[in-house]
């Protein structure tokens, strides 16, 4: 299977994509030519691990029947200093509630099902890169 997009640009630093039929501008800040329209690419790429693994996440336990009202998740990363600029880690954060009394082996082996085998994003980024993850309830 293929996947195709097209990249437009706009002006200056800004450029104009469609996916799924959405619109998405990405722009640099002023300091590089750009007006702070949209996005930077890189940081797209820690929005989309996140998006990936936290549907994943929710659907599993959708499926398995928990009592999810809250969820959050953070990607922590490390990005090197020199050109290219570069992210060498990544560290997933899932934050439920501790009050909705989710069954924690419920909640890692939807995590660990995410990680391991459904989440292409992770799989992708996963080859070079550190990748740890952990669980936290609030």
């Amino acid at each position: 299977m293929k996947k195709e997009i097209q990249m437009r640009w706009l002006e200056d630093m800004a450029f104009e994509s469609e996916l799924d039929g959405h619109k998405l501008v990405l722009d640099a800040d002023a300091s590089v030519g750009g007006k702070d329209r949209g996005p930077r690419p890189k940081g797209l790429l820690l929005v989309s691990r996140a998006g990936c693994t936290a549907m994943d996440v929710i659907s599993v336990l959708k499926k398995m029947r928990e009592p999810v009202s809250w969820f959050n998740l953070k990607v922590e990363s490390d990005l090197t200093e020199e050109h290219p600029k570069k992210y060498t880690s990544f560290k997933v954060i899932y934050q439920f509630k501790k009050s909705d009394g989710l069954n924690p082996q419920n909640v890692q082996k939807a995590v660990e099902l995410s990680q391991n085998k459904y989440c292409g994003v992770s799989a992708t980024l996963r080859d070079g890169h550190e990748v740890t993850w952990e669980i936290e309830y609030i």
